[in-house]
C-alpha cells in the first residue's frame, strides 16, 4: 500500500470517478431530492478508499442535482451568510498539520449565481442573507464533494450556521425544503461523533465507549424519527460531552431534518462504522 498522501484518491480518480459521467441529470419527474447529513472527514479522507467508494456510490444513486447547498460545521457565522457564487472561487484550507498536497487541491465548481438568488428568496425578511463575496468552500464542503462530484460539474454554495439552537436550525431547513423539489441537494455536513481531544491516535482502530454509546443513541433515535430526542442531546445523549466537546459537527443534522418532507420520519443510514474511533454515521431523509 502506498504511503503517498492521497494515493487512494488518485486511484479513485483513475478507476472509479469516470463512472460519474454515467449519472443522469435531475428532472422534475424525479421529484424532490433527499436531504442529507454526512460525516465529512478531514483531508485524510482521501486516504480512505472504502469511505470514498461509499460516498461516491451514494451520489451515483441520485440524479445529478442542479446545485448543492451545504451547511458545514466549519462555518459558524451570524447574520446568516452564503459563500461566493462566482465560478472557481478559491477553497478555504481551514486545517493544519497535514501534507502540503492538501493545501494545493482545487475544486473549481460552476457559477452558482442562480442558486444564490433562489436561496436568498427563500429567507424571511427577518433573517436576510448576507453574501460573503470572497468566502470559498471549507473542507467540510469540498473534501466530500470532490468525491461525490469529482468532475466539479455541479454548482455549490455553502451556508453558514448562524445559531446552535435546534429549533432555529430546523426553521432554516424548512425554508430550504422547496429547493429539494427544484432539483437542489441540501446537505448538512458534520461528524456524528467528534471528540478529537479524547482520541488515542496510537490505537486508530479502537472505538471509545463514549463514541459507541453516542452513536447507538443516535441510531435508535434516527430509526424512530425522534427529532425531539435528538434535540435533547445535551442532557439525554450518553457520551456527552466527550462525543461533542463543541457541538458544531452535530447540529447540521437539524438543518437536514428541517429540510425533510416530514420531520418525524425514519432516517435511512447510508454509511456507518468508525474512523479513528469517531462515528461516520451518515443518513438521508425523503
Amino acid at each position: 500500500m502506498s504511503t503517498r498522501p492521497g494515493a487512494a484518491f488518485d486511484a479513485f480518480l483513475e478507476t472509479t470517478a469516470p463512472r460519474a459521467a454515467e449519472r443522469r441529470d435531475w428532472t422534475p419527474e424525479d421529484g424532490a431530492l433527499p436531504a442529507l447529513y454526512l460525516s465529512h472527514g478531514a483531508p485524510p479522507l482521501f486516504d480512505e478508499a472504502a469511505w470514498m467508494e461509499q460516498l461516491f456510490a451514494w451520489a451515483q444513486g441520485l440524479p445529478r442535482p442542479k446545485g448543492v447547498l451545504i451547511v458545514s460545521a466549519h462555518w459558524e457565522a451570524a447574520p446568516l451568510m452564503i459563500s461566493s457564487p462566482a465560478p472557481g472561487t478559491p477553497l478555504v484550507y481551514d486545517f493544519g498539520g497535514f501534507p502540503e498536497r492538501y493545501f494545493r487541491m482545487t475544486y473549481e465548481t460552476p457559477d452558482a449565481t442562480a442558486m444564490a438568488r433562489r436561496v436568498a428568496a427563500a429567507m424571511p425578511d427577518t433573517e436576510p442573507l448576507h453574501r460573503h463575496a470572497s468566502r470559498g468552500l471549507d473542507h467540510g464542503a469540498w473534501v466530500p464533494l470532490k468525491v461525490m462530484y469529482p468532475h466539479g460539474d455541479v454548482p455549490v454554495l455553502q451556508l453558514s450556521i448562524p445559531t446552535h439552537d435546534p429549533d432555529r436550525l430546523m426553521d432554516l431547513g424548512r425554508r430550504l425544503r422547496p429547493l429539494r423539489e427544484e432539483g437542489y441537494l441540501v446537505i448538512g455536513s458534520g461528524f456524528m461523533t467528534h471528540g478529537l481531544p479524547f482520541i488515542d491516535f496510537r490505537r486508530p482502530d479502537a472505538v471509545p465507549g463514549w463514541s459507541a454509546d453516542f452513536d447507538a443513541w443516535v441510531a435508535e433515535a434516527l430509526e424512530r424519527g425522534d427529532i425531539d430526542e435528538l434535540a435533547r442531546y445535551r442532557s439525554q445523549a450518553p457520551g456527552m460531552p466527550y462525543a461533542h466537546p463543541t457541538v458544531d459537527h452535530y447540529i447540521p443534522l437539524f438543518v437536514t431534518y428541517g429540510a425533510a418532507s416530514e420531520q418525524e420520519q425514519r432516517a435511512e443510514t447510508v454509511i456507518d462504522g468508525y474512523w479513528l474511533g469517531l462515528s461516520k454515521r451518515s443518513f438521508q431523509l425523503a
